[in-house]
């Protein structure tokens, strides 16, 4: 009877109103889960008879059913936060997330480092990233994110970078090594390691021996070397330097570079002085000039620094996790993995901020941010909810309204079929 069947259709729709609004509930009740997508039911018509066979236009539906419940991957507003370690994404992809169940994948970047050094999120799931070789460059192997190095090992100084101006005009000087600031027309100082981590302050002393040639003599503090007296410099390293009539340098030499630091430290310690490359080994010859101007050094760089502790750990822009040390290194750990899927909309959610791939998914594509169409990341951020709550408060009214309309289509035919009833007592 068409009546009966009407009820059963009042059903199907009170039954989807009814989804809808624990779907809407849901929404409403992460507001404040961060990295959450919002859900939307998607219905569809039910038909169950048609009138004339396989003829359009002649079928009667039979209601309503929810056809599917799909996450919108929308970005969610970045907030910004005090903790070094929250990461927020935006764009395309997912944290790469390791525990218990296997590999899942989450947008809530609210982390966090365990007793053990390792990055996980609130419940300890482990997140994964490209580890770092032993001079901080980022490799292609990917495992858990942890802090296992808490001291850097001291490195010897093997070059130091000068550059600088020495001035044309200077007369020309004879060294005595007893007198070296008082028998050079320049001199300049510069802070090395030796290979125990121990500091040492050099003085470079440089003499005009002819015009455009000069002598540079790197000396040390008597003390501070092997058979060395104190409250007198000591040679170790000596060069010639050769400049063109345009100020460049032309040619260099270097005599002499042997380093003996005491008090621990390897014997015949080398350390380069670079000046840069000169004219005549292809080079522009302007890291060291002979100008008209007076002699100054504009910059000076030493490649070695002593034993340090860890002081600090920080995430950049590329999701790169940086260790700081208290010698003033940074030294690169580890990068930050992201996922990519060609369906997101596909993914299992397992709770807890997380997903699985699924087979409507498809598989996971890890690489680094920024790469193969993978969002970026943000250091000291995390992504917000993306529920709009005046938009679910609409939803739940619309769905209310639904839900007593498609009560009124029972009451209806209950009415109808209490007259039919009455037919025979009538």
């Amino acid at each position: 009877m068409g009546i009966l069947s009407s009820m059963y259709t009042g059903i199907t729709g009170l039954q989807g109103q009814g989804e809808a609004l624990a779907i809407y509930g849901d929404n409403i009740a992460n507001a404040n889960t961060v990295g959450f997508k919002v859900s939307r039911p998607e219905f569809q018509d039910v038909v169950a008879k048609s009138l004339k066979g396989l003829l359009g236009g002649n079928q009667i539906g039979r209601g309503t059913r929810l056809a599917a419940v799909n996450p919108v991957f929308s970005q969610g507003s970045i907030v910004q936060t005090e903790s070094a370690t929250d990461l927020a994404v935006t764009g395309d992809g997912f944290f790469v997330m390791n525990g218990i169940d296997g590999q899942s994948f989450s947008r809530n970047g609210s982390f966090h480092f365990d007793k053990d050094g390792k990055l996980i999120n609130a419940d300890g799931f482990r997140v994964q990233g490209f580890k770092s070789d032993e001079n901080g460059k980022v490799t292609s192997k990917i495992g858990d994110i942890s802090v296992e190095r808490t001291v850097v090992d001291a490195k010897k100084t093997s070059s130091v970078d000068l550059f600088m101006n020495l001035d044309l005009r200077t007369e020309k000087k004879e060294f005595d090594p007893d007198k070296p600031e008082l028998t050079s027309n320049f001199a300049t100082g510069a802070t090395v390691y030796d290979t125990a981590g121990t500091a040492h302050t050099l003085t470079v002393f440089f003499n005009k021996t002819e015009d455009g040639e000069w002598t540079w003599r790197t000396m040390a503090k008597g003390e501070e070397v092997v058979g060395g007296k104190k409250d007198q410099m000591v040679e170790q390293a000596r060069g010639r330097l050769i400049f063109d009539t345009d100020g460049r340098l032309k040619s260099q030499q270097i005599d002499k570079s042997s380093f003996n630091f005491n008090r621990g430290a390897l014997p015949d310690q080398e350390i380069v002085f670079n000046f840069g490359e000169d004219k005549s080994k292809g080079g522009t010859g302007l890291q060291i000039t002979q100008y008209g101007t007076v002699s100054e050094v504009y910059k000076t760089h030493q490649d070695g620094f002593t034993a340090g502790t860890l002081a600090g750990l920080t995430f950049n822009d590329d999701g790169v996790l940086s260790a700081i040390y208290t010698n003033g290194q940074n030294v690169n750990i580890a990068q930050a993995a992201m996922a990519k899927f060609e369906n997101p909309e596909g993914l299992f959610k397992m709770g807890q901020n997380r997903y699985r791939e699924s087979r409507l998914s498809g598989q996971a594509t890890i690489g680094a941010p920024q790469t193969g169409g993978r969002g970026s990341i943000v250091s000291k951020a995390i992504e917000s909810s993306t529920t709009d709550i005046a938009n679910e408060f609409i939803n739940l009214m619309t769905s209310q309204r639904n839900f007593q309309a498609n009560s009124r289509v029972i009451g209806v035919a209950d009415e109808m079929m209490n007259e039919v009833l009455s037919i025979k007592r009538g």
